[in-house]
């Protein structure tokens, strides 16, 4: 194999376009491996992972465009080329639209419009947001690194004129029927959702629509919304909006645990919306919410499960810890652990979604007492090195640290590749545990994008005379664009397990581990 790089200086890209290049250039028979990337740090720990990073990379800044390559033969001008090419193509069919050079000519572009969707580097998000709300628009502020005393005042600024401000790091909403960012379609229904966590709001949608319920409005409030120093301003707005709404009949709140203050400001103002409501603080304390009238769930698929019953009147209960009878999930475990070689013992979990991430380490603390994780429960728990492995971990691969100059993993596959081969060459591992997020503004094929990956750590294991059991979830419906049919027949032909919920597949992973 012949390895060769280019780097440019000073010559910026964004990460999806870059992603869409390497995609394209991987894609040739003649290349191995192609990384065309920005110079951040986690990007060189990604071209040091399949043997691409040298000194000279190394030197490379965030401004600097790198394009690294090993292929069988030497056409690396070839290749160079052919990205500069795709560079130029995919720059000039962002100009076949009208693309409003900034805020304020999208305003006078459109201006009946009521929203802002704003996705840009967190330095400059908070000015941006704040302009559209002294516009009088509605806000969604899909971008992190914005301080949480720019949260508040920009909260501040959208309660006082009765707008709302989704955000920041607001990944899902549903307004009107529009989805916005990252978001599954539904069936549209009675049942509302203010959620302060993306794959947690979606998990719940994906749920309802399973059970045969919809959704009527999805509102997002980004994932500090309940701190103290916050004080739930936009869960609270969240909630006034569903009560003021008569296609709303059945409310779900879904959250981490709040301050305890903060919890009775939100329950306080549930009770007075007269409505119906399922609340999932996840890990919270579920008497504080049974003290206010309401339903409290024990996890994502619970809390869809109890708001679907309630929206056709039925008595809610607690949704079954399995799909599947207890007689063939216990075969089905006992079939995983009887491949298994004496020295497997440990799950690994490489989530994209950050809440269903978070939802495995309670569900796995509650029974084992402890998991370790970049998002870790407890100090304990938190990894030294959040790249590296140790002995049962679940990574949230959507964390700020794993996103520097990259795509999100729901849209780019890359670090998860990577990573699922990293965990194959660990002897001791037993259980590679995973969700697949469908929707709009995820991966065109994700299921695709992970299939051979995890079909070359199989055969790892198989080459060590071992068993790698992999068990998944796919987060999605039959009318998302990604063809879920589909994706699940990807998952099923390179031998992956799949259950019908997160928590479902958090449950029947911890069984094949509990007997190692």
């Amino acid at each position: 194999m012949i390895a060769k790089w280019l780097i440019k200086e000073n010559s910026y890209y964004d990460s999806v376009t870059l992603m869409l290049v390497t995609k394209e250039i991987e894609a040739r028979d003649d290349v191995e491996n192609a990384v065309v990337v920005m110079g951040t740090d986690l990007n060189k720990d990604l071209l040091n992972n399949v043997g691409l990073l040298n000194d000279e990379i190394r030197k490379t800044t965030a401004n600097d465009l790198i394009i690294a390559v090993k292929m069988k033969e030497d056409k690396f001008d070839e290749i160079v080329a052919k990205v500069e090419e795709l560079l130029s193509k995919k720059t000039s069919e962002v100009g076949e639209d009208y693309t409003p050079p900034t805020l304020d000519s999208a305003i006078k572009h459109m201006p009946d419009s009521n929203m802002v969707v704003i996705s840009l580097p967190g330095a400059y998000a908070a000015d941006e947001a704040k302009k559209a709300l002294e516009n009088d628009k509605h806000v969604m502020l899909f971008s992190d690194n914005v301080t949480i005393e720019q949260e508040r005042e920009l909260k501040e600024l959208a309660v006082s004129k009765g707008l709302l401000m989704m955000g920041p790091d607001c990944g899902t909403a549903m307004i009107n029927q529009v989805p916005l960012c990252f978001c599954n379609k539904v069936r549209k229904g009675n049942i509302g959702i203010v959620g302060a966590s993306g794959t947690g709001t979606q998990e719940i949608m994906v749920q309802i629509d399973r059970f045969g319920g919809g959704c009527s409005q999805v509102i997002g409030t980004g994932g500090r919304d309940l701190k103290k120093e916050i004080g739930g301003m936009m869960m609270t707005l969240g909630i006034q909006a569903l009560a003021a709404d008569p296609n709303t009949e059945v409310i779900v709140l879904v959250s981490k645990p709040p301050a305890y203050e903060i919890a009775e400001k939100v329950l306080k103002t549930l009770k007075e919306s007269g409505k119906k409501a399922v609340v999932n603080f996840i890990g919270g304390d579920d008497e504080l919410v049974r003290k206010y009238g309401f339903i409290a769930a024990n996890s994502l698929e619970d809390a869809a499960y109890k708001a679907v019953a309630l929206a056709k009147g039925e008595e809610p209960k607690d949704a079954p810890l399995f799909e599947e009878s207890e007689e063939m999930i216990d075969k089905m475990v006992a079939d995983e652990r009887a491949k298994m070689s004496p020295d497997q013992k440990y799950l690994r979990g490489l989530f994209s979604g950050g809440t269903l991430c978070d939802e495995a380490l309670k569900l796995f603390t509650k029974e084992f007492g402890g998991i370790y994780s970049n998002i870790a429960l407890t100090d304990e728990y938190q990894l030294k090195d959040n790249k590296n492995s140790y002995k049962h971990t679940a990574l949230d691969l959507g964390d700020d640290e794993f996103t520097v100059g990259r795509p999100h993993p729901m849209i780019d596959s890359y670090t998860r590749q990577q990573m699922i081969l990293k965990e194959a060459e660990d002897q001791e591992v037993a259980v590679l545990l995973m969700d697949v997020v469908l929707g709009y503004g995820s991966n065109e094929d994700p299921a695709g994008s992970l299939a051979d990956h995890i079909k070359l750590a199989k055969k790892k294991f198989a080459d060590r005379g071992q068993y790698l059991s992999v068990v998944a979830y796919v987060c999605g419906t039959k009318e998302d664009p990604q063809n879920y049919e589909q994706q699940i027949e990807k998952l099923k032909d390179a031998g992956v397990i799949l259950m019908p919920s997160n928590a479902q597949a958090v449950r029947f992973a911890m069984k094949v581990v509990r007997g190692l």
